[in-house]
């Protein structure tokens, strides 16, 4: 019975540090039907604004969200809005969004950004709720060195080479020894951050098979009929998902000497 309440406690606090997220999950397919129609001057992505801004808007109120978390995932929201209007443009074609908006920056519906802060919003609010400090944590120097190389590549990889697989072995090599501690019901956890990471890239890789199958982006090759996204975007997110996690350990905990992070 013990352990039982242990996993139903950690699946709630799972859930609730991911209900941005799961909250725009549900508005994805509740709004599906409304296509490219426009409902009294506006169309589904700026519905679909209307509503992250009043998610967010609610997480602050009902201080499920403090203000310093949500400067960290603003920031991430801005940086991640840059790159969405590099790989939208037409001259790169990513991906694209397919239905028309009213309030979008060139090729970018303004609820985009949103996506990102839903992952932004994650880390913060999982800090907090399960008490998380790490062990073995490099060097801030070095973890931002790697998030802004990993940031830059998404955009540099259409001009010089790839190097996507030489940031993994970097990851990999600063984060083997780190760990990752928490508590539930006052017993203390710790666990390898590596597949923490890659568990959490999976996640989203089906958060995105969701998105993507209710049509708010397309890849060129769904563009005729949906498929589901490719693995090879697992190491995308994780790459996002590095550039996310420093933001958020950068600014909103101190990390010791020793290695050792905790929350302010």
């Amino acid at each position: 019975m013990q352990n039982l309440g242990l996993m139903i406690q950690f699946s709630f606090k799972a859930a609730s540090a991911a209900l941005f997220g799961i909250l725009l999950l549900i508005a994805f397919a509740v709004t599906a039907s409304m296509g490219s129609q426009e409902y009294f001057g506006y169309f589904r992505y700026d519905y679909l604004l209307f509503y992250a801004l009043a998610i967010q808007a609610c997480l602050l109120y009902l201080k499920l969200e403090s203000w310093a978390e949500a400067k960290v995932i603003a920031l991430f929201h801005i940086l991640a809005m840059g790159m969405e209007i590099f790989l939208t443009s037409p001259y790169i074609a990513s991906w694209q969004y397919p239905q028309p908006a009213v309030y979008k920056i060139l090729t970018v519906p303004l609820f985009a950004g949103f996506m990102y802060s839903a992952v932004g919003s994650f880390f913060a609010r999982s800090l907090r709720l399960y008490q998380v400090h790490f062990q073995y944590l490099p060097s801030f120097g070095n973890m931002m060195a790697l998030a802004v190389l990993s940031y830059a590549n998404f955009m540099t990889k259409f001009f010089i080479p790839d190097i996507r697989y030489a940031l993994f072995a970097w990851s990999a090599f600063i984060f083997w020894n780190t760990k990752i501690g928490f508590e539930i019901q006052d017993r203390k956890f710790k666990v390898p951050m590596l597949p923490v990471l890659l568990l959490l890239a999976f996640i989203i890789w089906i958060a995105e098979n969701i998105s993507t199958f209710y049509k708010i982006w397309l890849y060129p090759s769904q563009v005729d009929a949906w498929h589901m996204v490719g693995w090879g975007k697992l190491g995308s997110w994780y790459l996002l998902l590095l550039l996310s996690l420093v933001l958020v350990l950068g600014i909103l905990g101190q990390r010791k000497p020793n290695g050792l992070w905790k929350l302010n």
